[in-house]
Parts: C-alpha cells; structure tokens; sequence
C-alpha cells in the first residue's frame, strides 16, 4: 500500500521526479538519463499502470485522493499530497488533472525484436514535435499498427505531452529506435516489409492505387511536420504513396494524414 505523505515545502527533495515539467529541453534530457517518465491524469496513470509500468511514487492535491484510493492502495510507492498551489510552484504549471506520477521506464526492444512478429509499422522520420508523436501513436493503437520504429532524432513518445495527447496509447503500441538512419530502413525491408513513403509529391501513387491492404508485410514511412521525408528516406522506399486530395489542398498534417493513411493499410479505403 502507498504511504499517503502530506507535503508543503516546494523544495522538499522528495518531489525531485516533479519539478519544472515544463523546461521541455530539461525533461527530454534528464528523464530517460534518470529512467522515468511522467503520467498525467486518472486514465493514463491507470494505463500506464495496466501496461506493466511501475510507479515510483505520485503526487496528488486532497480531492483526488478518494478518487485515485485503489492505485494508491495497490502501489508500492509513496504518495505525495500536496495544496494545488505548490503543485504549481514544483512542476512550473497548474495541474488541472489534480494527478500525476512518475514511472520507471522499461528498456527498450530492438527494431529486430519487434519486426519478427509485426505486419503493419508505422516508420517515424525527424517527427520531433510531442503533440504529433502522441497523436500518431494514438491512431496506429485505434487502427491496428503493429509496431512503430523512430530514427534517431524523433521525439520521445514518453514525454508527458506525447503520454497526454495519446491518452496512453503510447503503452499500447511497442516502439523502438532505429540506430542508424537512412541505413536501419534496410533491417526493415530485410524482414520482409515493404516500405512505402508517404509524402504529397505529385509522382507518388494514390494509396487506393498500390492497395498497401493486399500486401502481406507494410512499412508506412512518415516524415516530420513541414519537411516531410527527407530525400535519403525517400531514396531508400521501395514506392512514394500519396493521399487524394480536393479544393486545392496539398497535404495534411502529420497526425491527420498518418490517420488517413493507417486506415487505408488496414482496409483499402484511404479516403472517404
């Protein structure tokens, strides 16, 4: 059972796991140098929990201790009660959710582990942004990817905002980072995928056309708000795939497209 901790100075080392969550720079560093990441809110504490997580302690205002009374119970980590305000001064903003917790991360699988049994994966290129990270994974849950591989330089899918916007769908799909870039693509294509380029160029192929729900093993490589793929990415595709568009517009954002996009790998039918 979680010890219940009542605590009112902000300096207090115990709330270290919480402080200046909103130093972007600052977290994406120290939380996978110290082996953690932060959980915000009721449903993705829970999930986190549920996929296997381990909790190292939480930090809660009163009101939301009857609500979070059975995590707390079963936890075997310190629970720190706080007043709103000097959740505020610890973590840098107004935790609204009235919730948080720090989770010990888990090691990551290779590319080579998760590439064995998957059939549909979701190839993240220069995808730095969390907002988008987190809205990706949030749609490669709800359509059935497989798996996700990031290159080197994507954004952590961990971060607080990518947990957040993804509702926890980030423990839901197995994800790990290719070491080399473009040259990890080839450890895909090795398996057996297809790696299919996504990208708004007039010489790709319409999704409907190449009917990427017919093939037995699918890549669908995404690339980074603005930029798209870069050219070595697109080099190293065995075909450039497009979604149709009307009215003029040329593309989508990352999230909106990868949905489009899942969703036309998994049935054939990229656009309505």
């Amino acid at each position: 059972m979680g010890e219940l901790i009542t605590i009112d100075n902000p300096d207090d080392p115990r709330l270290h796991d919480y402080t200046g969550l909103t130093d972007v720079e600052l977290r994406r560093r120290r939380e996978p140098a110290e082996g953690l990441f932060i959980a915000e809110g009721e449903k993705v504490i829970r999930r986190a929990g549920e996929a296997g997580y381990a909790m190292r302690s939480m930090l809660l205002s009163a009101k939301w201790v009857d609500t979070m009374r059975d995590i707390i119970d079963e936890a075997p980590a310190p629970v720190y009660v706080v007043a709103p305000a000097l959740a505020e001064r610890v973590t840098g903003y107004h935790v609204h959710r009235g919730a948080l917790a720090s989770m010990r991360r888990e090691p990551l699988p290779t590319a080579a582990d998760l590439l064995r049994t998957a059939r549909r994966v979701v190839v993240m290129e220069s995808v730095n942004d969390h907002t988008n990270i987190g809205a990706i994974f949030r749609s490669a849950a709800a359509l059935g990817m497989d798996a996700v591989l990031l290159s080197p330089d994507c954004a952590d899918p961990l971060y607080r905002r990518s947990v957040k916007v993804s509702m926890g769908a980030v423990f839901s799909v197995p994800y790990a980072r290719l070491d080399r870039w473009p040259a990890g693509l080839e450890t895909v294509r090795e398996a057996g995928f297809t790696l299919l380029a996504l990208t708004p160029d007039e010489r790709a192929k319409a999704l409907d056309e190449v009917a990427p729900h017919r093939m037995d093993r699918v890549a669908l490589l995404l690339g980074a708000e603005g930029d798209g793929l870069s050219r070595r990415a697109l080099a190293a595709s065995d075909e450039w795939v497009r979604i149709p568009m009307s009215h003029g517009v040329d593309s989508l954002n990352v999230g909106a497209a990868a949905a489009v996009a899942f969703y036309a790998v998994a049935t054939g039918r990229p656009s309505a």
